[in-house]
């Protein structure tokens, strides 16, 4: 596999060409950003964490049923997947309140919602990324409604895998934001990254936050944090 120009950098990953117009190489970073990049930092060793983590995530779900776009694990930092064009929706699933949920309802954080709520975001930074529902999204022309439905179909699919696997881990996912992107063909499939900067992942028995929110609320152990989470998904993976 040959890597060739870089196409994109983003906040946290770079992505490349590659001598197969169908395969690209994404490489992590250790920037980190928040509040829409108006903080920035470093988390040394993230991308090697966020890298392993999302593909062997990525490869669990795939024996469950949810298509990725995961090819191969090329190094630490870096990952041969299918080329896609992105959904520009940010599918975000919550279990528990937390993060701009509580502050825009005004909601406890920490409350156990009876059943998971599925939220979308138009995935634009120059807006802010702001909410949408269903059918801002089909007025928008940003999906079909059968491309929602199946989306939302997987969110859920991941959300009850994932909620069950981090739970033997010691860990409860509070929530999280996905991806999904089309391959040439139309199919949908999961993209981007799992980790945690992209999901909330509290310790089960203490609720210490063991993900971004540390970076995020200036709560130290960042780099502590995420090493801890990897350690634990390792030995149950």
């Amino acid at each position: 596999m040959e890597k060739r120009e870089q196409l994109y950098e983003g906040k946290a990953k770079k992505v490349f060409k590659t001598d197969d117009p169908q395969l690209l190489i994404v490489s992590y970073k250790d920037d980190a950003t928040a509040f829409n990049g108006l903080k920035k930092g470093t988390i040394s060793g993230k991308g090697v964490i966020n890298n392993r983590m999302s593909n062997l995530l990525m490869q669990y779900l795939e024996k469950k049923g949810v298509p990725t776009h995961f090819v191969e694990e090329l190094n630490d930092r870096e990952t041969v997947v299918k080329k896609v064009s992105i959904v520009p929706l940010e599918v975000i699933v919550r279990n528990i309140a937390a993060g701009s949920f509580s502050k825009r309802y005004g909601v406890d954080e920490g409350k156990v919602f009876d059943v998971p709520t599925v939220e979308f975001s138009y995935k634009n930074d120059d807006l802010g990324d702001p909410l949408i529902n269903d059918d801002h999204a089909l007025a928008l022309g940003l999906a079909t409604k059968e491309e929602i439905e199946l989306i939302k179909k997987y969110a859920l699919a991941v959300n009850e895998e994932l909620k069950a696997f981090w739970s033997e881990c010691g860990v409860t996912l509070v929530d999280f934001k996905l991806e999904f992107g089309r391959l040439d063909d139309g199919t949908i499939v999961l993209a981007d990254e799992i980790s945690p900067d992209t999901s909330r992942l509290w310790d089960s028995k203490t609720g210490e936050k063991l993900d971004k929110d540390r970076f995020r609320r200036d709560l130290g152990g960042v780099e502590d944090a995420y090493t801890e989470v990897m350690k634990r998904l390792l030995q149950h993976i």
